[in-house]
């Protein structure tokens, strides 16, 4: 006990000698009160905040400079320009309120022991007016990107079509080239289908060196153009064998058609001679050359056969079909003249025997278009009354024309064929407009 009472007054002189220095200075910070301590931690807080502002800031801008990098790697419509230009000005705006804070920052040391409660003041105003206008700028930030949604969608359609569409050509050409030599180790050329997959070679290169040196756009109608001509070149491969099977079996079927027609044609000069012996000059005048005629096209077609041929033989694919092509209308003119002669001779041989027939035929038509025409009225409509009547008195003078010692029996059938046709007209007519009525 009386060492502790000894003790203890021997401190008290020794803290009031050492509060002072303390409190005051020597390296330690001075107390300048409650209220002092209270301004340094809002201001503090204040320059807490506006920090966190200009982080969130300059995430916000970096974020939305992606999005306009990936704008205008796809996209170089006038509304992708005004986006950048649009960003460029927010980018000044954002750097003015950069600048501010940062000048607000460096203008105050809290940290300071001698700060004082009016300069803790004054810097806690000016970071918390930083703060604001970094928020208010982020905001506007944010109202940009919104605006940006429809251009950032399109363009992130885009690339992510970009490395698909790419590997899709590239998988292509080589299905192509697979075929190729395929086509190639079964013995058939096919030097224009390698032309055609050679000449993609440069837009492979183009590429593979990618989108970042000729555009996203650029790149994806590459891709689609070079799929899409591989892919022909793949087809026409893997169908060469059979085209070539095709064209072999066209070439045997066309050439026993030119020999048939060559008999047919033979055929023709007896029809023409009991035509001009029955029947009157008008009957058979225009048949007079077809026996020449079909003996010519029969000759072309017999020529273009042997080229055809050789072109199969030369394995050049379109030349071959362009030649057969002709072949088959060469015939196909042959085979309709030779068979004009015949049905002309078997037609005129049912009138001469029979009128009657082709006539009730005619009148039937007629007649039927008549009750069709008045359904349903008291009195036909005159545009389909007059060619109806008409009909009816040009079926009469044909008739008539048959009571001569040498009736022409051709002209009569031209006459009554006509005269069908015009009927015909009519009834479509008729169900056409009472159809649209309907």
């Amino acid at each position: 006990m009386l060492t502790l009472v000894t003790l203890v007054p021997l401190s008290l002189p020794l803290l009031a000698a050492t509060a002072p220095a303390a409190f005051a200075g020597g390296g330690t910070r001075r107390w300048f009160g409650g209220r002092g301590e209270s301004l340094r931690a809002e201001a503090q807080a204040a320059k807490d905040a506006a920090a966190a502002a200009f982080y969130e800031l300059d995430t916000a801008q970096r974020d939305l400079r992606i999005s306009i990098e990936t704008i205008t790697a796809v996209d170089s419509t006038p509304a992708a320009r005004r986006a950048v230009s649009d960003f460029e000005a927010i980018g000044h705006r954002i750097d003015e309120v950069s600048h501010q804070y940062i000048s607000a920052v460096d203008a105050h040391d809290l940290d300071r022991d001698d700060l004082d409660s009016a300069v803790a003041a004054r810097a806690r105003t000016e970071l918390t007016r930083a703060k604001d206008e970094l928020a208010r700028t982020k905001g506007e930030l944010e109202r940009f990107q919104q605006g940006l949604g429809p251009l950032l969608d399109k363009a992130e359609t885009q690339l992510a079509r970009l490395a698909p569409a790419v590997e899709r050509a590239r998988q292509t050409l080589l299905a192509a080239s697979n075929a190729l030599d395929a086509v190639r180790a079964a013995g058939l050329k096919a030097d224009d289908l390698a032309a055609r997959l050679a000449a993609l070679g440069p837009e492979l290169t183009k590429l593979n060196q990618g989108a970042g040196r000729h555009g996203v756009p650029e790149t994806l109608q590459r891709a689609d153009r070079v799929q899409r001509d591989a892919e022909a070149v793949r087809a026409e491969a893997e169908r060469l064998p059979e085209r070539a099977a095709e064209i072999d079996r066209r070439l045997v079927s066309l050439r026993t058609r030119a020999e048939a027609l060559t008999t047919r044609s033979g055929q023709v000069e007896p029809v023409l001679s009991e035509l001009r012996r029955r029947f009157t000059l008008a009957c058979w005048q225009d048949l007079q050359r077809v026996p020449d005629q079909a003996a010519e096209s029969v000759r072309q077609a017999e020529t273009k056969l042997k080229e055809a041929q050789r072109a199969r033989e030369e394995q050049r694919w379109p030349d071959a079909t362009a030649l057969l092509s002709t072949v088959r209308a060469l015939l196909n003119s042959t085979d309709e003249a030779v068979s004009a002669a015949g049905d002309r001779l078997r037609r005129l041989n049912a009138v001469a025997k029979d009128p009657q027939q082709e006539i009730d035929r005619t009148r039937f038509a007629i007649r039927d278009a008549q009750r069709l025409a008045m359904t349903g009225r008291q009195t036909p409509e005159p545009r389909h009354a007059r060619p109806l009547d008409d009909s009816v008195a040009r079926l009469d003078r044909a008739v008539a024309a048959l009571e001569g010692r040498h009736p022409d029996y051709w002209h009569f059938l031209t006459e009554t064929e006509a005269v069908r046709s015009t009927v015909a007209r009519v009834v479509a007519q008729i169900r056409e407009e009472r159809g649209h009525g309907a």
